[in-house]
């Protein structure tokens, strides 16, 4: 496995698992405030080929509130 696709997949798992810990009864929520910003940040460019070419992100519906 390449480089980036060793950290992407480890951060895309982080990520997970913290989203996990956050629906758990008892969880520290100022942690996972804390914490998933960070690891979203740090989360890697995905790996070539993880999207079609003529992928856009923007390309996307609208959300609710956007005009």
């Amino acid at each position: 496995m390449c480089p980036d696709c060793e950290d992407f997949a480890r951060t895309v798992l982080l990520l997970g698992q913290l989203a996990l810990y956050a629906d758990m009864a008892g969880a520290d929520l100022d942690f996972v405030e804390a914490v998933s910003p960070s690891l979203a940040v740090s989360l890697p460019d995905p790996p070539t080929g993880t999207f079609p070419d003529d992928y856009d992100p923007e390309g996307g519906p609208a959300y609710p509130g956007d005009s």
